[in-house]
């Protein structure tokens, strides 16, 4: 993916944006899949090749969520999201483009911790209520062919 082009974004937003990130990798990552959901608009979609089908509406990105502890606990393992370098644009008074990495960690119930995998999230977030939700996230995966 090639830079997008700087568009200045105001500090207070900046942090309310990784205030939203890090509430996000918290909520998945803890098993609080409604709250994870609740970090997307109520018709949010989240799209990811590491899935079969993209994932869109407040009830299946639950579901979603709700699966993906699901997952963590029957490998007997505890699974962490960890996002760098977020790239906040703004495309207009109420949407904004974010761009990060994020790294999914695994690490096994008293053993060791490994990579499960590296990608680059690409998100268009809306302001709703005072704050910001994801409407759409697409992740690509860097073991991917480009």
């Amino acid at each position: 993916m090639a830079p997008l082009p700087a568009v200045d974004v105001d500090t207070d937003t900046v942090a309310a944006i990784h205030q939203l990130y890090a509430r996000q990798s918290w909520s998945i990552d803890a098993g609080a899949a409604s709250e994870w959901a609740a970090t997307f608009t109520p018709d949010g979609e989240f799209h990811s090749p590491t899935y079969p089908d993209p994932v869109a509406g407040a009830a299946a990105l639950t579901e979603f969520a709700a699966g993906f502890d699901r997952a963590a606990r029957a490998a007997g393992e505890r699974h962490r999201h960890v996002l760098s370098n977020l790239l906040v644009d703004r495309i207009d008074a109420d949407t904004l483009a974010v761009a990060a990495y994020l790294q999914v960690v695994a690490t096994r119930i008293g053993g060791e911790s490994r990579l499960l995998r590296f990608t680059t999230i690409t998100d268009r977030l809306t302001r709703r209520d005072g704050g910001w939700l994801i409407t759409r996230r697409v992740v690509e995966r860097d073991d991917a062919p480009r």
